[in-house]
């Protein structure tokens, strides 16, 4: 292996660089919140229960210790099991809610029950809502007064409001009875989340207890691997700038717990807001998304506060330009940025940045993480390929998913016999290891790290009857990363115009899968077995050619 890179030519992967985090034997039972817990309560992590934070509401100022959250959180699990008793380990919620103090409760009392936890993103549609619960089959719901109305699908065991008196009653009320913890294996499913593939139908993402007890043992590796013996840490306070039914949003949570930190969050983020509290709460750190970054490095009103505090920005979701990663680094000399790359499918990040070294690698989505292994395979010829050479990136290790619920098709076209995650990105490492990825071959549109397949908004535009054909392509936006752009062929005589088109398809999908901008052309072009040629389409779009192809 090369100490550089990781390279072997031997077996042509790549190994991480980093030191291996020692893992709970496979066989041994255990659940992503003992494990959690069991390293809250070490005494590595420094904290007294009674008297640290869990977490802020900057809207309300409600704080709430990390004693009064594991016991809303035990008052909960021993409420749903007198409650419910047919609700049993492997069975599935499905909860459907912005961010609150109240989802983390939920997470981790129906964790600790071995119910496998599914959040859904509470700006979908219904249609979409539907094809979820399809997927997931749950038992019993969570939502919100604002959410339930989009629930059509029936839940056995009836859903629960998270804003409702009853709902405070179930987490503030006495212990019913102490919680029968059943034995959850590690390979027993965790949770379900949902990813967007290339065929316009949402993914349902099996993740098991073992893969996220294998992100949070190297999570918790990095942090305090270099804490000297008998020091206790410098207590981390970060601000949830992430949703928290997305991968990203759903394992910070949990790393927050393992770690002993204190989070601030709010429900509907607000740029001003969010700035205030970094500055009110001597914030620390916080994992966001790079239209954040954009806004940070570009506005003025982020120096209209002190954000002196400010230690560390973990950016992930979507690449961040070197251009406002230095823009950044200008305004905020003493913020340390580390990108990372990782999808649904691998329980986040799988590659990332470690020290101010690293982070200088602007462009680059870090180095392989612990425990984990990547080949670079050409798409055409299979060969699998050394640094410097574009290719497919394939990635191994205990953070790979399970399966896609309810999908064995695209489970075994994204999963191969040896547990190699084909990514459908293509990228290449460097010289020293690093990470780069050049363009999506799965075409996804990255909206604001949101996922927007083109095929599903394709599909919708040629359902319009004015619509001859059409072909959705990312096209490129400093704020949001990219925007779903569409190509549209009217049918002879049609007089349907642009904003129409964007009208019609708004009303059918989620606010961040909109199409924000169209063209009309006389062909879309496509090659020979009628796939579309949208690479062209890309290149006429960013070079301000005419609209004749």
């Amino acid at each position: 292996m090369d100490p550089k890179n990781g390279y072997c030519p031997q077996t042509k992967t790549y190994q991480s660089l980093r030191p291996s985090v020692p893992l709970p034997p496979l066989n041994e039972p255990l659940s992503i919140i003992q494990y959690t817990l069991s390293l809250l309560n070490s005494p590595t992590t420094g904290i007294n229960a009674s008297t640290t934070t869990f977490l802020i509401d900057a809207t309300t100022n409600h704080r709430l210790s990390y004693t009064d959250f594991l016991k809303q959180t035990q008052n909960l699990a021993s409420f749903l099991q007198s409650r419910y008793p047919s609700l049993s380990k492997n069975d599935v919620a499905f909860i459907l809610s912005p961010t609150s103090a109240n989802v983390p409760i939920v997470y981790f009392a129906l964790l600790s029950l071995g119910v496998i936890v599914s959040p859904a993103n509470p700006l979908s549609s219904t249609s979409e809502l539907t094809h979820m619960t399809q997927l997931c089959k749950p038992l019993i719901a969570f939502a919100t007064s604002s959410t339930v109305s989009k629930l059509t699908s029936s839940f056995p065991l009836g859903v629960i409001l998270l804003d409702s008196p009853e709902f405070k009653s179930m987490i503030q009320s006495p212990v019913y009875k102490p919680v029968s913890n059943p034995i959850i294996r590690q390979t027993d499913s965790a949770a379900i989340l949902y990813s967007s593939g290339t065929t316009g139908k949402v993914k349902g993402v099996e993740l098991t207890h073992r893969n996220l007890i294998a992100l949070m043992a190297s999570l918790y590796h990095n942090r305090f691997n270099n804490v000297p013996e008998g020091e206790t840490p410098e207590q981390e306070v970060s601000f949830m700038t992430l949703p928290l039914f997305h991968v990203f949003g759903f394992f910070m949570i949990i790393r927050v717990v393992g770690l002993g930190e204190t989070v601030v969050m709010m429900e509907r983020f607000d740029f001003g807001k969010m700035l205030a509290a970094v500055e009110k709460h001597r914030v620390t750190y916080m994992p966001v998304s790079p239209p954040l970054v954009v806004a940070m490095a570009k506005s003025d009103l982020a120096l209209k506060y002190d954000l002196s505090s400010l230690k560390l920005l973990a950016c992930g979701g979507a690449p961040l330009g070197k251009e406002v990663a230095e823009r950044f680094k200008s305004r905020f000399p003493n913020v340390e940025i580390v990108q990372g790359y990782g999808l649904t499918e691998t329980t986040g990040g799988t590659t990332g940045m470690n020290g101010a070294e690293e982070s200088d690698h602007y462009g680059s989505a870090g180095r392989l993480a612990v425990n984990t292994e990547a080949k670079i395979v050409d798409p055409d010829s299979g060969e699998t390929l050394p640094p410097g050479q574009r290719g497919e990136l394939w990635i191994r290790g205990p953070t790979i998913m399970k399966g896609y619920v309810g999908d064995k098709q695209a489970t075994s076209a994204t999963l191969d016999p040896e547990g190699w995650l084909k990514t459908g990105d293509l990228c290449y490492f460097d010289a020293d290891g690093f990470l780069y990825v050049v363009d999506r071959l799965k075409e996804l549109i990255k909206y604001k790290a949101y996922q927007v397949p083109p095929a599903e908004l394709e599909h919708l535009l040629q359902s319009i009857p004015d619509v001859a054909d059409a072909a959705v392509i990312p096209y490129p936006d400093e704020e949001a990363g990219q925007i779903p752009m569409a190509y549209v062929v009217r049918r002879p005589g049609s007089i349907i115009s642009e904003s129409q088109i964007m009208d019609i398809i708004a009303k059918q999908v989620a606010p961040y899968k909109k199409i924000r901008r169209v063209t009309f052309i006389n062909a879309i072009p496509k090659s020979p077995a009628g796939k579309i040629l949208r690479r062209e389409l890309v290149n006429h779009a960013t070079s301000g050619a005419s609209a004749r192809l």
